[in-house]
């Protein structure tokens, strides 16, 4: 088993994969992190919940996925990685994205840690553009 290089594409790809093939939950690798990402996510409405379950390791987070009442379209449209290991994109108060006019989100790590486009609006902070939700 090889390492991952980027942990939050990783996760990212998993929560897409498991949306493709309408599965209910997702199992990734757990860290600190991801579970701030993942209960962003759950408060925003783009899953229905989360979980931690122990093991030997590090932790597995499982997360729930979430469709609309017909059952065949999903909740989360877009999942894209903005800043990337081999290139980090910053972006202060002014430049921070709004996904979709802002119906969607964009998860900022700042100096308060991970916050929305909005919360950072509202704190005045900017930070690394990790990701955009839709």
């Amino acid at each position: 088993m090889s390492a991952v290089t980027d942990p939050i594409s990783d996760l990212l790809v998993r929560i897409r994969n498991g949306i493709v093939s309408r599965k209910k939950t997702v199992d990734v690798p757990a860290s600190r992190l991801k579970v701030s990402i993942i209960r962003i996510l759950k408060d925003e409405g783009y899953i229905k919940n989360y979980r931690i379950l122990k093991d030997n390791r590090q932790g597995i987070l499982r997360v729930y996925l979430k469709y609309l009442k017909d059952g065949r379209r999903n909740v989360i449209q877009t999942l894209r990685r903005i800043s990337t290991p081999g290139r980090r994109v910053y972006a202060p108060l002014h430049l921070i994205p709004r996904p979709s006019g802002g119906l969607g989100i964009a998860l900022v790590s700042t100096s308060r840690g991970l916050l929305t486009d909005r919360e950072c609006r509202r704190a005045k902070v900017g930070g690394e553009v990790l990701l955009e939700v839709r």
